[in-house]
C-alpha cells in the first residue's frame, strides 16, 4: 500500500498548474531525504523460482531455506522427481503424469488438480485431489483430507526425515501429532464403488518416491525409516486386531514431545500399536469432561499449553501403558486410562473433544 499511495502522490505533484517551482538543487535534495521503508528494501521475487513447469525425465528440488515460506507451482509435469526440501504456503500441483513428488511442510493448503499415476509424500494443513486418478500419497494432514472427482487414490502415513524437518514443521504452524492421515472425505462417491484406500501398512516410502540422486539434493541427509520419522506412524482407520485401547494423555512442559516420543518407542517395540495421536488446547471445562473425577489433578496444568494424547491398542495395552508411566515417567504428571473397561470411553470422550476443537 505504501507504494501505491507514494506513486499517486509524485503523480500529483507532477501534475500541479505551472510545473514544480522550486529550486533544482533544493528539489533534489528532498529527494533524497525521503524515507525509506522496508517493503522498498526487500529483495524482488522472481516466481520462476518457485515453480516447475513443463519438465519431462528431470530430477529437481529445493534445498531447505529456498522456499522459506513461499507459495509454490508444479504443473504440467511427466515422470519426473521433484523435491520440496522446505517449507511454503501453499502448493498447486496440476496436470502432472507419472511423477514422484516431495512436498516438506505447508502451511495452508496443497491441491492437485488433472494428476495421475503419481506418487507422493506430502505434509500439510488441508489435501485436496480434483479429477485426479491413480495417486498414491503419504500423508500428513492437520485436517480431514478430500478427494473430489478422483478415482484409484491409495493413501499411507507420512514417514520421512532430514535434520531440518521438524523446524520446518515448527514454521508452518503444523503438529506432528496431528495427522489425519486415513480420515479420507470423498466429496462425490459413486454408489457401490470406493474411489480411496489404504496403502499396505508394510508400504516403505523410498519405494514409491526414491531418494533423490542428482548431487544438489543427495546432500540432505534424507531417511525413510519408519524410526527416524518426524511424524509418528499411526495405524489409522486401519483394522486395529483388537478391542482394547489405552489413553495417554502428556501436558505441556519442556519434554512434552520427547516423553510423547519415549512412550511411542517404548509401547511400539512390546508390539502394541500406536493408533491415533493429538495436540490440542483444553480449558478446565474440557477436562472435566474427557479426565472425569481427575480432573481437578490436571486442570492447573492446562494453563502451560496444549496436551499430546496417544492412543494405543493391543490386548493389554491398558496395563503395559501403566507400567510403563510408573517405571519411565515417574515424575511426571500423566493421565493414563485406569482399566479396560473405562478405557474405551477415555479414547472416545478424548477425540470426540479434539475433533470438535479442530473444526471450530
Amino acid at each position: 500500500m505504501g507504494c501505491f499511495f507514494s506513486k499517486r502522490r509524485k503523480q500529483a505533484k507532477e501534475q500541479q498548474p505551472g510545473g514544480d517551482s522550486r529550486d533544482p538543487a533544493a528539489a533534489g535534495e528532498e529527494e533524497k531525504q525521503q524515507p525509506q521503508y522496508s517493503w522498498d528494501q526487500r529483495a524482488k521475487i522472481d516466481p520462476k523460482d518457485y515453480m516447475f513447469s513443463g519438465l519431462k525425465d528431470e530430477t529437481v528440488g529445493r534445498l531447505p531455506g529456498k522456499v522459506a515460506g513461499q507459495q509454490f507451482v508444479i504443473q504440467d509435469c511427466e515422470n519426473c522427481n521433484i523435491y520440496i526440501l522446505d517449507h511454503s504456503a501453499t502448493i498447486t500441483i496440476d496436470d502432472c503424469t507419472s511423477c514422484r513428488i516431495f512436498l516438506g511442510p505447508v502451511k495452508g493448503s496443497v491441491f492437485f488438480r488433472d494428476c495421475k499415476d503419481c506418487k507422493c509424500v506430502v505434509a500439510c494443513q488441508q489435501f485436496r485431489t480434483r479429477d485426479c486418478r491413480k495417486m498414491e500419497v503419504f500423508l500428513c494432514c492437520a485436517t480431514q483430507p478430500i478427494i473430489e472427482s478422483s478415482t484409484g487414490m491409495k493413501f499411507g502415513c507420512f514417514q520421512y526425515y532430514y535434520p531440518e524437518l521438524a523446524l520446518q514443521f515448527k514454521d508452518a504452524g503444523l503438529s506432528i501429532f496431528n495427522n489425519t492421515w486415513s480420515n479420507i472425505h470423498d466429496f462425490t462417491p459413486v454408489s457401490g464403488e470406493n474411489n480411496w484406500s489404504l496403502l499396505p501398512d508394510h508400504a516403505i516410502t523410498h519405494e514409491y518416491v526414491p531418494l533423490p540422486t542428482s548431487e544438489e539434493l543427495k546432500g540432505v541427509r534424507i531417511s525413510t525409516d519408519a524410526a527416524k520419522s518426524i511424524i509418528p506412524i499411526t495405524r489409522g482407520k486401519r483394522q486395529k486386531g483388537s478391542d482394547e485401547s489405552c489413553l495417554a494423555v502428556f501436558f505441556a512442559g519442556d519434554y512434552t514431545t520427547a516423553n510423547a516420543r519415549k512412550l511411542i518407542d517404548e509401547m511400539t517395540g512390546k508390539g502394541f500399536l500406536l493408533i491415533q495421536t493429538k495436540e490440542v488446547a483444553m480449558k478446565a471445562e474440557d477436562a472435566q469432561r474427557v479426565f472425569q473425577q481427575e480432573a481437578s489433578d490436571f486442570v492447573p496444568l492446562l494453563e502451560k499449553g496444549p496436551v499430546v494424547a496417544l492412543e494405543f491398542g493391543g490386548d493389554g495395552a491398558v496395563e503395559t501403558c501403566r507400567g510403563v508411566i510408573t517405571d519411565v515417567f515417574s515424575g511426571t504428571k500423566v493421565f493414563v486410562s485406569e482399566n479396560k473397561a473405562s478405557a474405551s470411553q477415555d479414547v472416545d470422550n478424548f477425540y470426540n473433544f479434539a475433533d470438535m476443537q479442530m473444526g471450530m
